[in-house]
Formats: structure tokens, C-alpha cells, sequence
């Protein structure tokens, strides 16, 4: 029998949205679904959440949305963007009875009309206002299948991880999330220019390992300044995007959640440059980290890029604007200009060891 995921959580007995998730279930239980998560009170965390897809058909997400759950969706709509294979022929559907997906959607329509996701977010997290729209569309989606998302291989994956020590004069690493995929000079630019001071000032790059887009171009830049550069990648996203040249140590890992966790464990500080979905779904994982009090992420500074592109519009605005619902203010800091990038990471650097002493 089929197998679908609920995410969300009932908040008790007074929860406005209990009576719907129990319209839901009754609505899944009668259409022949089993169900993961019934109740709501399964953890997810980045080292199980692969094998929680792989147990499940379908995903279904219900009203009242949280940080987390925006992560989980976010995260499986990056795996139909790269082609996860565990995520194959599965539906997911997003239950907004009441509206509480709309802040995530706007997001990442915002991105698709800047260009930086080519899919539109709607034809993949298909969107439902009543438990029996939910069944529908997932009945329609098995029928009809997962739409393409128009990428194609090109390439073989990695042999295998490797490693080489930090430089002795090493400062620390920062960790650069950032588009893969954006083509437009003066981003790149900014990239190759913001890799290259690292190098300078002695700060290692780690990155998702991607060759192509801004993410290239940031390996790019402190590779040819002679700085360490350390990156995460998976196979399948390999087989897509490559890896850049002059990585000093990478990191195979088997799946986007693993890849993000060894990211975030060799990194001292993270800046949020322009980028897609992906990008969308590492910031979440930090905010996440960052209210659990994570020990990896303890005292690491994390900085948006709040880019203007050449028509003045601000690429982080509406990520920013979310964030204000579920975040505190001290959780990031948002920078407008390249130049105000390191000084801002290197002040909130020394103001966290200044803390932790």
C-alpha cells in the first residue's frame, strides 16, 4: 500500500488547524494511503531526512507552516530540481487552508521571475485549500508524473572525497551559499571578487562545489589568489554541474542534507549570496540550527547578501521579510554592498569570540 509523509505539527487541543488535519487523515485513510506522522511529533534532522524519503510515496504538508516545515518543502523541491532519484513519480502537495504556505511561495516565485529557478515552484509543490483537493492532486500527480525540469547530465561523478591541511596562517573558513546557475556578468563578478578576498585575508572558501553560476566563480577567484578551498558536493548534482577546478579538499556525501551538515561543520562564518532554491533551503537550515542551539553552528556569524541588480530590485527581500516572522534579529545581518561583506563577517567574528571568552 502507498505511503504518505505529513509534515506539521498539532500545537494541543486548542490547535485551529487539528480539525483539518483530521479531515486529512480521514480523507487519506479512505483513499487506501497509509500514513507516516499521523500525529505530527516525528523529528526530522539533516542526517535522517534522505531515508525519510525514501520510506514515503507522497508528502503532504499541512497548514499551520513553521521554519521547519518550509525547510522540508524547500528541500524536496530541490531534489526534483536536481534529479533525486529517491524522489521519482512522488507528489507533494501543500494543504494552505490557512495561508500560512503563501510567504514561501512568494519567495520562490520571486526567485523564478529573477530567473535563478527555472521551474515554476506551483507545477511541483502543488497547492490545495481542502483535504479533498489534497486527494485529488495527488491522484492526479501519480497519474500524469513528476513534470521535467528540463536539466540533463553532463558528466561522471566523483571518485571520492579527499583532504589537505589548512595553510598555517589560516584565519578560518567562511562558507559562500549561493546560485549555481545565474549567467549575469556583474554577479559573477562579484563571486570571483568576493572569493578573491578571502584568499587575501586569509580565509578559506568552502562551497557547495559547484563549477558553474556564482559558485564557480567564488571557487574561482580564491583558487587564483592562492587561498584554501574546501567544497561538499553529491553525485547526482555532479553528474549535473561538475566540480570547479583547485578544490584543496571536497567532501562526497550521498545526499543534499549530509552535504549541507559537513558545510556548515568546516565553516566559522556564512554569507548568503544570491541564489535559487537551493540557497533558500541551506538559510533555512542555519536558522534552524541556529534556534536549536546547535553546537555546529555556535558563535558562527551568518550574513545576507542583499544584492540590487541593475533595475534596482533587492534579490533577498522577501527571504528576509519571512524570516522576520520566525527569526530573532541578532540570528543574521543583512548586508547591500560587496565592499561591506568581510568587514561585517570579520566585526561579527571577533564580537563572537569576544562573547565566547
Amino acid at each position: 500500500m502507498s505511503k504518505v509523509r505529513l509534515a506539521g505539527t498539532v500545537l494541543g487541543e486548542t490547535d485551529p488547524n487539528r480539525e483539518v488535519r483530521a479531515h486529512l487523515l480521514y480523507c487519506l485513510f479512505r483513499s487506501g494511503w497509509d500514513i507516516y506522522n499521523s500525529n505530527g511529533d516525528q523529528r526530522i534532522s539533516l542526517s535522517n531526512i534522505e531515508r525519510k524519503i525514501i520510506e514515503a510515496d507522497a508528502f503532504v504538508f499541512t497548514p499551520g507552516a513553521t521554519l521547519e516545515d518550509y525547510f522540508k518543502a524547500v528541500s524536496v523541491f530541490v531534489g526534483y530540481q536536481t534529479l533525486d532519484a529517491n524522489l521519482a513519480a512522488k507528489p507533494t502537495v501543500l494543504l494552505n487552508s490557512d495561508g500560512s504556505w503563501d510567504r514561501l511561495l512568494a519567495l520562490l516565485s520571486h526567485l523564478y521571475d529573477l530567473g535563478t529557478v527555472a521551474q515554476d515552484c506551483g507545477d511541483y509543490l502543488r497547492l490545495a485549500v481542502t483535504p479533498e483537493e489534497v486527494i485529488d492532486l495527488l491522484e492526479a500527480t501519480r497519474r500524469r508524473g513528476i513534470p521535467s525540469v528540463g536539466r540533463e547530465k553532463i558528466g561522471a561523478s566523483s571518485d571520492g572525497s579527499y583532504e589537505t591541511p589548512l595553510p598555517t596562517n589560516h584565519e578560518g573558513n567562511v562558507c559562500v551559499f549561493c546560485s549555481a546557475s545565474i549567467e549575469e556578468p556583474g554577479y559573477l563578478s562579484d563571486g570571483y571578487e568576493f572569493g578573491k578576498q578571502l584568499a587575501e585575508n586569509r580565509l578559506g572558501c568552502v562551497s557547495g562545489a559547484g563549477s558553474s553560476g556564482i559558485m564557480g566563480q567564488v571557487v574561482r577567484g580564491s583558487v587564483e589568489a592562492g587561498g584554501w578551498t574546501g567544497g561538499s558536493n553529491v553525485p547526482h548534482i555532479i553528474e549535473l554541474e561538475g566540480l570547479p577546478s583547485g578544490l584543496s579538499s571536497f567532501w562526497l556525501r550521498p545526499d543534499i542534507y549530509t552535504r549541507m551538515e559537513v558545510m556548515i561543520q568546516h565553516s566559522d562564518a556564512f554569507v548568503i549570496f544570491p541564489g535559487g532554491a537551493g540557497t533558500v533551503q541551506e538559510m533555512l537550515a542555519l536558522m534552524i540550527f541556529k534556534q536549536q542551539r546547535h553546537p555546529s553552528i555556535t558563535n558562527k556569524p551568518v550574513v545576507i547578501f542583499n544584492r540590487r541588480d541593475k533595475n534596482g530590485r533587492a534579490f533577498w527581500t522577501p527571504l528576509i521579510e519571512m524570516l522576520g516572522t520566525f527569526c530573532h534579529s541578532d540570528e543574521f545581518v543583512v548586508v547591500d554592498e560587496l565592499a561591506e561583506l568581510l568587514p561585517t563577517l570579520q566585526n561579527l567574528r571577533i564580537a563572537a569570540t569576544t562573547v565566547t571568552v
